[in-house]
């Protein structure tokens, strides 16, 4: 059950900071965070004091919100010696369920009772029809330096009025940006404000406060010769009423069905209001991968970091149920700032992301979402934030982009269902065409090399919460980028073709794909034709699982996922606890997000975490164990109960009581420790703890009790430099 949607949360009166410190009091600035309050919940698994006091959940702190605002945010000026006026900010906005109609108004109120007109695009909605995440833009009159003001949102009955503007505005202000690629002698250009003078362009953002327009070319010669791979888009969103444009400059080598791709080796410059603002010789950008840089027109970028509401992006249940008690780490924060230097951070780097994906072991980026982006939630830093977007936008540098010219989006399996980038190029021969759909060949394998390797099965969330807390559209396209890769790479046989299935990969990569689906899926807008796409696939997934777990002649009593390469451990009579339990995390999270399709599903899938902890004959010391025995034989059914499963995956478990001294000695444990690096934030019990946070929720009084058990052990991890896996139950 859902405990924070179980009782209205009762309102505070605001906080309000004091109002902006004047000219003659600049020497001395003025900060100010809002105070925290304690949220009451009330549901059908006790109040939240008595849920503390069991370790059910964690005391849950957030921002003072007023009454009668929806939520809040915090304007965070980084310029600590002057002053600001008319700042220009956007940021995308998630809301809960029922929240805002597209009908409502939003206004901004400042904390000295300043309004503050926004302006609201929605991109997608619930299945209710109320707003589900938008993209608001307003023009702050005032920020201190050093200082940080909060603005409530503020719902009102309609929708707030205002006129868009055209290009025009923008070009007859002298607007101009152009980015070159000089290759071997020969220059290739392409510029922005020629492209808006054509006319063809995508409108993103519309309306008095700021306007968006996308355009894109081919680059070309001076006499008009494309290239025939690289393509520059540019995202310019202009600011009327201030006359400023933020220029958002990507550099693509991504068409999907382009003869001979292959890396390329270029000068690279971009060109703002005739001034170069960024050069970068001898780049290698390799294929089917991208870059992008952001630069601003018409004055000084705005110094202001937006700083979400944690509790009310958990609330949504757009990001996971992470435990807001954690603080993180200073030395965490500092290390993010000091360590965001040289060539990981300039195109073609990863960022903080592994550049080898298949790499193994305890990851940062391992997670539904990484450690980076968790850091980032939990503390609302701009050091963390930083790294967050950066390497979101980095995770173009990965081979893994491919677009199609007949739509000019990423490609769809649901358009190429034969199409992969595995298996025999007869697998990819449409009957109903005739036409091979195979990628073409690379010019040569030594113009095809990148060191950044991808794989679904250590693949992180690159781009889904800098998408949440921006809108930018790069990002939205990053993480389409990565979901339709996933569904390309297998043989089309085995994904089922169109269907786009994902239970024939290792039960790793199995959640990571269904956790980018989903987020895909849920926040993909809903005019994008791909969301109907990745909406069909994330339902024929949901089918094919109910359909085999839930049937009575293809489930087993553990609730263990037997599908793909499950069994693969103990000459296949075992499974990985922890890949199991990064399923049945994904599926929890799915369900969070809005397909009710896996709550059936998942109430099945947690007996085998919650049962490791607290079923009859288990012992919840080895609910960890790097592999657990599920069967007798490869012919035999799955164990019928837990008891079984633990005396044959280790003898101990049948010879002696759970927890005594000699079970521990001959486990190699202290008191109160699980196995598989019970201290390590990374270890086989942090990757349990989500999935037995859903199954807290799922798995009935089990769930309740294995919570229990599992939150009153002694040896637990510190969590405040690698939150990631700190999750808990709803």
């Amino acid at each position: 059950m859902n405990l924070a949607s179980s009782s209205a949360v009762a309102p505070v009166p605001p906080v309000l900071p004091p109002p902006p410190v004047s000219s003659s009091e600049l020497a001395a600035p003025v900060q100010t965070e809002p105070a925290p309050t304690v949220m009451t919940q009330q549901g059908a698994m006790g109040s939240s004091s008595s849920l503390v006091s069991r370790g059910l959940i964690s005391r849950e702190t957030t921002n003072v919100i007023a009454s009668d605002a929806i939520t809040d945010i915090r304007l965070e000026s980084t310029n600590s010696l002057t002053s600001q006026t008319n700042v220009p900010v956007t940021f995308g906005q998630v809301f809960a369920v029922g929240a805002l109609l597209p009908s409502n108004g939003l206004t901004g109120r400042l904390d000295d009772g300043t309004q503050v007109p926004l302006q609201v695009d929605v991109k997608a909605t619930h299945p209710d029809g109320s707003v589900r995440h938008a993209v608001i833009s307003a023009v702050v009159p005032s920020l201190g330096n050093a200082y940080v003001r909060t603005m409530s949102l503020i719902k009102s009955n309609a929708a707030a009025a205002g006129s868009a503007v055209t290009p025009a505005n923008a070009l007859n202000n002298g607007f101009t940006t152009s980015v070159q690629a000089s290759i071997n002698g020969v220059q290739y250009t392409a510029s922005a404000d020629s492209l808006l003078r054509q006319g063809a362009r995508m409108t993103w953002l519309s309306g008095a406060v700021a306007n968006e327009w996308h355009v894109s070319a081919p680059l070309v010669t001076s006499s008009g010769v494309a290239h025939p791979h690289l393509t520059a888009r540019f995202a310019i969103r202009w600011y009327d009423s201030i006359k400023k444009a933020r220029v958002d400059v990507t550099v693509e080598n991504n068409w999907a069905y382009e003869a001979a791709p292959q890396n390329l080796t270029y000068d690279a410059k971009v060109t703002v209001g005739g001034v170069p603002v960024y050069t970068k010789p001898g780049m290698t950008h390799y294929h089917h991968a991208r870059w992008r840089k952001l630069f601003w027109w018409g004055g000084v970028e705005p110094e202001v970091n937006v700083k979400h509401n944690t509790a009310y992006l958990i609330q949504t249940k757009a990001v996971p149920n992470y435990d807001q008690t954690i603080a993180v780490a200073e030395t965490s924060l500092a290390k993010a700032k000091t360590g965001w230097v040289g060539a990981k951070t300039e195109p073609m780097g990863i960022g903080e992301a592994a550049s080898y994906m298949p790499q193994t072991g305890g990851r940062d980026d391992i997670g539904l979402l990484p450690g980076w982006a968790t850091r980032y939630l939990l503390s609302m830093d701009k050091r963390a934030k930083e790294v967050t977007l950066g390497t979101g936008t980095l995770a173009g540098s990965w081979s893994s982009h491919y677009r199609d010219k007949k739509t000019d989006r990423p490609i769809s399996i649901i358009d190429y269902p034969y199409m992969t980038l595995l298996g025999n190029a007869t697998d990819t021969r449409n009957p109903a065409t005739g036409q091979r759909e195979a990628f073409p060949a690379c010019a040569a394998s030594t113009l095809c090399t990148n060191p950044n390797k991808h794989d679904a099965a250590h693949q992180p969330s690159l781009a889904y919460v800098p998408y949440l807390v921006t809108g930018d559209y790069y990002y939205l396209e990053e993480l389409q980028f990565w979901t339709s890769f996933n569904l390309l790479s297998p043989n089309p046989g085995y994904r089922g073709y169109a269907k786009g299935l994902v239970y024939r990969d290792q039960v790793r990569a199995q959640a990571w794909n269904l956790r980018t689906l989903a987020q895909a899926a849920y926040i993909t807008p809903d005019n994008d034709r791909l969301k109907g796409h990745y909406n069909q696939i994330m339902s024929n997934n949901l089918d094919w699982y109910s359909n085999t777990f839930l049937n009575p002649a293809t489930s087993n009593p553990l609730g263990v996922l037997t599908s793909g390469s499950a069994l693969v451990y103990s000459s296949k009579l075992a499974t990985s606890p922890w890949q199991d339990d990064f399923f049945t995390a994904a599926l929890g999270y799915t369900l969070d997000l809005g397909f009710t399709k896996a709550d059936a599903l998942l109430k099945w899938k947690t007996k085998f975490v919650v049962e490791r902890m607290a079923g009859e004959g288990a012992c919840w010391i080895g609910a960890t164990m790097y592999s657990f025995k599920v069967r007798a034989s490869t012919s035999s059914p799955i164990y019928s109960t837990i008891a079984e499963a633990y005396r044959e995956s280790d003898p101990v478990y049948g010879s002696m009581a759970c927890g005594s001294a000699g079970m521990l000695t001959a486990l190699g444990l202290k008191p109160g420790e699980m196995l598989g690096y019970a201290s390590n934030a990374t270890g086989y019990p942090s990757n349990m703890q989500p999935a037995l946070a859903y199954g807290a929720r799922s798995g009935g009084a089990i769930g309740q009790k294995a919570w229990e058990i599992f939150a009153a052990r002694s040896v637990k991890p510190d969590y405040s430099k690698a939150p990631q896996f700190a999750i808990i139950p709803r």
